[in-house]
């Protein structure tokens, strides 16, 4: 997007098209406008058009252009916290509230991507948390434990059956999780656009937000050729806000992410890596992730940024990681590379702001956005539609919190995976 290779990658080359859209020009009015085209905007968008209310969305540059089209692409259950750390944070009405439909996250998004015949590469064969040594197996084993109290479908697999699942030997076993799988990121994104479009929402990109205000009972949403007047507007921006929402970015630290998908990989070697395309990703601190896509290439990511020195830092690093992981792959050549920011809170879980009167958003996703985004976003539509109620929210509502030190944690994550990948697989 935007004729830059690095942001988007791989999905950008094998996703099918965005709907057509246009610029917002002159006056539009509605019963909601949505800001971000992003999961949660789209699956709002979609929801409300559907049981019909007037819906306009405004995205700022294409849709799917933050973090819903850069992601690894797995369909996750919860969030990175333990399971029993949500009602410590949350309390135990909102902490068991939010857990829940979380957890039940990937089941919906199956539900939409099957109503709408939306074509993202599905695979539903579940995850795997892959264990790095005795440690990782150890934290594994209690996350396993407490969603099992729960009666979620986790288990831990020892580490021959990580082995034959994965194609490497380097893990000491894995959490598989049959409710999470995988899919295009991009091409999900762009499925709920269209059918946000069919349902009778109103899309337009190119149209960032550059003031909001209220005139009478209505709220009046700007752009630089256009406005929206309307009775509720929901803020779906999250790690990429600006505008009149941006301290919804400046209440995260952004935590850079990048991928490198190889070429498609010959059929003798696509039987022992992944063979079940499970989604997977490593217990360590600079975390990696890896899966396969349809035509059968190796996506493998880490913390980091595709820029500067930290291009070649970076791309050196995932050649001989993968050499020790998968050692029949051979000489390594990389289709496709591509970063984004990860919006982190200070607790790893999201937020509920409400910004005015009519005027809500859920943000602070911190890397799951796939399953939280659409069901947030269904859940700000049902609210907007008077289903659910301030009270009966996943989530408390707060003021937004600002991190002390942003810029130089930011620096600091940025520098720090340069690092740790200079120095890593070395020996």
């Amino acid at each position: 997007m935007l004729d830059n290779p690095r942001s988007h990658g791989l999905w950008e080359k094998t996703a099918p098209a965005a709907p057509v859209t246009t610029r917002l020009e002159g006056l539009e009015t509605a019963d909601a406008v949505i800001v971000g085209g992003g999961y949660t905007g789209l699956s709002a968008a979609l929801h409300l058009a559907e049981a019909g209310a007037g819906v306009v969305l405004l995205e700022a540059t294409e849709i799917g252009f933050g973090g819903a089209g850069r992601n690894v692409g797995l369909i996750n259950a919860g969030m990175w916290v333990m399971p029993d750390d949500f009602p410590k944070e949350l309390g135990p009405v909102y902490g068991e509230r939010a857990l829940t439909l979380l957890g039940n996250g990937p089941r919906l998004v199956r539900e939409m991507i099957s109503k709408h015949q939306i074509e993202c590469e599905l695979v539903e064969n579940g995850t795997l948390h892959m264990a790095v040594g005795p440690e990782g197996l150890k934290e594994l084993e209690e996350r396993a434990r407490q969603w099992q109290s729960r009666g979620a479908p986790v288990s831990i697999l020892g580490a021959a059956e990580t082995e034959r699942r994965v194609g490497s030997s380097a893990y000491a076993g894995a959490l598989l999780d049959m409710r999470a799988g995988t899919l295009q990121p991009l091409a999900y994104a762009r499925g709920l656009a269209h059918a946000a479009v069919k349902a009778g929402a109103k899309l337009f990109t190119g149209s960032a937000v550059t003031s909001a205000d209220i005139n009478g009972e209505k709220h009046v949403v700007r752009t630089a050729q256009g406005a929206v007047s309307a009775d509720w507007v929901i803020v779906a921006t999250d790690a990429y806000s600006t505008g009149p929402w941006s301290v919804i970015r400046n209440e995260q630290v952004h935590l850079p992410y990048f991928n490198l998908a190889t070429r498609p990989l010959s059929d003798n070697i696509l039987r022992s890596i992944l063979p079940g395309r499970e989604g997977c990703w490593d217990t360590k601190e600079v975390l990696s992730s890896f899966r396969m896509d349809r035509g059968g290439r190796l996506v493998f990511g880490s913390v980091g940024a595709l820029r500067g020195p930290g291009t070649a830092v970076h791309k050196s690093w995932a050649k001989r990681s993968l050499a020790r992981l998968f050692p029949q792959l051979g000489d390594i050549e990389f289709e496709a590379e591509w970063y984004g920011q990860i919006g982190m809170t200070d607790n790893a879980l999201p937020r509920l702001h409400k910004f005015d009167r009519n005027v809500i958003g859920f943000c602070g996703y911190n890397g799951r956005g796939i399953a939280p985004g659409t069901t947030f976003g269904k859940v700000l539509a049902e609210h907007v539609l008077g289903r659910i109620s301030e009270a009966d929210m996943p989530l408390p509502i707060s003021d937004p919190k600002l991190p002390s030190l942003r810029p130089l944690k930011e620096a600091y994550y940025e520098a720090g995976a340069q690092i740790a990948h200079f120095a890593g697989e070395r020996f």
